[in-house]
């Protein structure tokens, strides 16, 4: 559907297109996409009402409009923490924002160790106690560009482009995106992942508002149930580590244990079989928990016998 007007915002710049309804007065449509084509606005539905002839009402979600600004404008600060702490050559090269988390890929030379990472964190955190209004202007472009406002390569743009502001001397992009009124409104920054996805190319992704405070819920209640499992250690981290030692040491032990048993299996086995013919034919089902167990005791055979010989071994290994 293409309305007169809209408050739907159209899939662009890397903000997914508003959700929501449209009422005619007798028929409600929920509104599952929202794009943009040919300078036109393009609602997507899941169906169409009977009669489209009349006014309509155009509501967005509100809450996923609310989550999904609060993950562009943390975009927008990302960035600007990034070239702080890595450098200012640093540039976008793709971006999603929607309501459930937003990711950013950037022009970087090296994997981003942990301590920058924290450092960014940090910084973006900052700037969203120290609750900065995020400011929208309309500049001729030449404007704008001098102010240092940073532009996406390959992207066209008129001759009055859109400026979103956060702190003159921290952020200044061009952008027709939806925005918080100020920083404060994101209440808290947190990065869950950063990554390789091409060469020289970084992806970080990240939450930011009720999202981020989810998530260190949801990692908080893992750390408390690992420790309930250890049995409230002292130190979780001493406990870990000593469970790792034991279990390598264990390993050893079994493959120890292991190792004698399949070659008393493989000796039993050499036993029980008779010769068939001018080629001796050795097959069984055996018990063993991997099926690397069952070349280890064809080798093990071979060594014992003279050939022509064939060896054939299975095994039910967890179903197969």
């Amino acid at each position: 559907l293409v309305l007169e007007s809209t408050p739907f915002y159209a899939e662009s710049g890397g903000q997914v297109g508003d959700t929501g309804t449209i009422h005619t007065g007798t028929y409600t449509m929920q509104v599952i996409d929202t794009k943009k084509e040919n300078d036109l606005i393009i609602h997507v539905t899941e169906e169409l009402a009977p009669d489209l002839d009349t006014q309509v009402q155009a509501s967005i979600d509100r809450s996923a409009r609310r989550k999904t600004q609060r993950h562009h404008t943390a975009t927008h600060m990302l960035q600007a923490a990034l070239q702080q702490v890595l450098g200012k050559h640093i540039a976008q090269k793709g971006s999603l924002n929607n309501a459930d988390y937003l990711r950013f890929d950037f022009s970087h030379f090296a994997k981003v160790s942990d301590e920058e990472l924290m450092e960014v964190e940090k910084i973006v955190n900052r700037k969203i106690r120290q609750n900065i209004p995020v400011v929208v202007k309309i500049l001729p472009k030449e404007e704008a560009l001098q102010l240092g406002a940073m532009a996406l390569f390959g992207e066209k743009y008129g001759d009055l482009v859109r400026v979103v502001i956060i702190d003159p001397a921290y952020s200044i992009e061009l952008c027709g995106g939806t925005h918080v009124a100020n920083t404060g409104e994101l209440g808290l920054f947190k990065i869950i992942s950063e990554s390789a996805i091409a060469a020289g190319v970084r992806r970080v992704e990240a939450l930011a508002g009720c999202r981020a405070e989810a998530y260190i819920r949801e990692q908080l209640q893992q750390w408390q149930d690992i420790r309930h499992l250890l049995k409230n250690p002292k130190d979780v981290y001493k406990s870990v580590q000593s469970l790792q030692e034991e279990k390598a040491s264990l390993q050893k032990q079994l493959e120890k244990m292991e190792a004698k048993e399949l070659q008393t299996m493989s000796r039993e086995i050499l036993q029980q079989q008779e010769p068939t013919g001018a080629i001796r034919f050795i097959g069984s089902n055996v018990e063993v928990s991997q099926g690397e167990a069952l070349r280890k005791m064809a080798f093990e055979m071979k060594n014992h016998l003279q050939p022509p010989f064939v060896i054939c071994l299975t095994a039910d290994i967890q179903g197969k």
